[in-house]
Formats: structure tokens, sequence, C-alpha cells
């Protein structure tokens, strides 16, 4: 009888300290004797990622995107090592690698690479050994064998392209909290853990600012059909399997409120009103690898206009440096800046066969004084821009006025 394959991912803070990092290796060796190969992707512990980044800004506040790879990249390099040595003492076999000595293969895109390909034949030659496999999540190497990195959250998508290649009978993602929450129980302690849900709310929630998982590899997941199980690192308990369809899922108006608090705005004043005068603008943007979220126009009485537009927070700097260099060239007037925004967005499947959802959202948002600056729609989320001292308030009025709470 041939042995199942299990992948399983582990967040930093789930091998933080040494304390955790023998508690994962327990689990994954008690895994293994109950006649399970292994695929561990493991991230860099605790907040080594965060403090690696701080470092680079102490020694040059604008670093080439290569160098940040080689210096980030370090991170998991540590964690899997750790890893190995800690199911050694247990007894079992391991043995950990780098993205690169694992194969996997990605674009040139330093920071935010893409993956191309995954050469799995030395991960089956370890795993035919009887060995536990560990592997550096977050990070890939290009063929002219430069590293790189997958973007925040990586080491999730390292999980579910090896999940696929392999064929693994299950992606297991572990984390420091029991699954996928209503909202994030930081903020609503009366938030319910959901048992399912839909690779697409997942991955409108995770777009839009849910934590939990990084949302190139819920796309990943979703193509390929990869069932995911996101569970807690502390505790045995079953947590929230994400998945195609869920039975009545259209029954649920609702399935989660999110926030996200790394966005800014930027408008730009004094458009002059004629076609082309916007395609020069984002396709600098775009030129420059800035991701642009939500556009507002104004409707113009006049010859000239505004036009407002999100973008991550991380990008503020590069994104303002060119939305001034193309005002000048357009005859714009002033570009304005306002980091002070928040965006909170209802999420559920259920809105694509229910009438009055915006309304009421709309209405929730008003009768609470709330301001909304911008909104952007799709089938099955709302969002709106407003002030950051108003998100954590408007978090919890939606949740509890969409009936998401918790029973008491």
């Amino acid at each position: 009888m041939s042995r199942g394959l299990v992948v399983q991912k582990y967040g930093g803070s789930s091998v933080a300290n040494v304390e955790r990092i023998q508690r994962v290796a327990k689990r994954v060796v008690g895994y293994s004797k109950k006649g399970y190969d292994l695929v561990v992707v493991v991230s860099a512990l605790g907040d080594t990622t965060d403090e690696l980044v701080e470092l680079a800004d102490k020694i040059n506040p604008n670093p080439s995107e290569r160098e940040m790879d080689m210096l980030l990249s370090t991170g998991e390099q540590i964690s899997v090592a750790l890893l190995a040595m800690a199911i050694h003492k247990l007894g079992s076999q391991a043995i950990s690698f780098t993205g690169s000595q694992v194969g996997i293969l990605t674009d040139n895109s330093h920071t935010r690479a893409r993956i191309i390909k995954i050469n799995v034949d030395k991960i089956r030659a370890e795993l035919k050994k009887g060995r536990i496999v560990i592997v550096a999540g977050f990070q890939g190497v290009t063929l002219n064998q430069e590293i790189t990195t997958l973007g925040r959250g990586g080491s999730d998508l390292t999980a579910v392209a090896l999940a696929k290649e392999l064929q693994a009978d299950s992606c297991e993602i572990y984390t420091d909290v029991m699954g996928i929450y209503t909202t994030d129980p930081r903020i609503e302690p009366n938030a319910r853990k959901i048992k399912e849900i839909t690779y697409d709310e997942m991955l409108e929630m995770a777009s839009l600012g849910a934590q939990v998982m990084q949302p190139r590899s819920i796309e990943v997941a979703k193509k390929f059909n990869v069932p995911l199980h996101v569970r807690s690192s502390f505790n045995t308990q079953s947590g929230t399997m994400i998945i195609k369809e869920v039975k009545k899922m259209e029954d649920v108006l609702v399935s989660g409120v999110t926030l996200n608090k790394n966005e800014a705005k930027i408008t730009l004043c004094g458009v002059p009103d004629k076609p082309g005068v916007a395609v020069k603008l984002f396709e600098e943007l775009a030129t420059s690898g800035v991701s642009v979220d939500m556009i507002v126009q104004n409707v113009s009485h006049t010859r000239s206009t505004d036009i407002s537009f999100t973008i991550a927070k991380a990008d503020c700097l590069k994104a303002s440096k060119i939305t001034k260099k193309v005002a000048k060239k357009i005859g714009a007037n002033d570009v304005l800046l306002d980091e002070d925004i928040a965006r909170v967005s209802i999420v559920g499947v259920g809105m694509k066969s229910h009438h009055g959802v915006a309304a009421k959202m709309f209405g929730i948002l008003a009768d609470n004084k709330i301001n909304i600056e911008m909104i952007s729609t799709s089938d099955i989320s709302i969002s709106c821009i407003i002030k950051k001292k108003d998100a954590e308030i408007a978090v919890k009025k939606l949740h509890a006025d969409f009936g998401l709470s918790k029973a008491k």
C-alpha cells in the first residue's frame, strides 16, 4: 500500500522560537509515523523578515530589489535548517533545501517573482529514502541562477505549487489562528470560525485585506483544484477547508468583513478633460510596477477633472513621483497624497443572487456617521474607502448587522 503524501506549510509565528520549532517537529514526526510522506514548507522565524527589511532601510532606504531578495531569502534558510535539526533530535530523518536547491524556477521579477516551473525529482528521491523534506518557502531562482522571492506571504504559494506538482493528497496551511474567520478576531472578538469557504470567497477576502493567506496562492489552488486546510499549529483541531463549492453557499448573504489599512489614495487635480490623458498616467504606473486598485474620475462640468486612485502604501513614494512627473507633462495641477485611509469590504457568494446588499452596507456606515470616499464592487464583494479612524467601528458594525457574530 502506497503512503499518502502531505504538504504542510508553517508560518513565521509557528516557528518563532525554539519551543515552537520543537512543537512543529513533533507534529511533523507524528504524521510521518502514521505512514505519510511529508514535504514541509517553512517561513522565516517570527518577525525575521520585517527585521531584515528594517535593517536594510537603515543601510539604504532605497535598496536594489536584487539585493533585497539576497537578504530576505536568508530568513527561510535559517528556519529549514533548525527544523531539520529538531526532527533529527527526535530520531527521524529529514533534509532541508532552499528554493533554488529544490528547483523552484521563477521569472526575473525580483521581490515579486512568479513561479514558472518546479522540478520535484530531488524531492521524490529524498522521500523514497524515507526522509522528511523541508523546503524554504517564499523563494526561488531564475534561469540565470539569481535568487528571487515570491512577495509577502510567498510561502503559501510555495506550498500550494508543491502540492500541485507532487499531486499531494492534502495541503495543510498552519498558522497562529484556528482557521479563517468572519473577520479579524483581534478587532471583533465575536468573529466566527468558518468551517468551509470557496476559493472565490477566500481569494476576494485575501485580496481585500484578510492576512491569513497570500492571494496568489489561492489563485493557484483554485486553478488546479488543490483543497487547502487552514489550521492552527498550536492545537490539533480542524480549521477551515478552502474548496471549490460549499453546500448552500448562496443562502449565506455575506461570509466575511475585511479591513486593509495598508493603502493610500493619490488625487491628481485639474486634469485636462480630454481623451488619452488618464492612459498616460496609468501606463507610467504600470511600467514602474505600481499596481493601482480603485480609480474614481470626477464628472467634469468644466474643462478639467480630478482623478483619484488607491495603491499599496509601500508604493507611495514611487507612485507620487510618477504622478507628479505626469502632472507636469499633461498640464494638471496639484497631486495630493492621503495615507490616512482604510478599505473596509464585505464578501459573499450570496451577493450574486440577493439585491439590496450595497444599500444595506451604505446605510450601516451612514447610521454610524462614517463617510465613504470611494466605492468598488465585484460579483461577490463591495469595498469602501473610509478614514482610518473609522475603520474598526465600521468592521464591528458591518459584522454585527450582517449577522456574522457567533451565538452567545
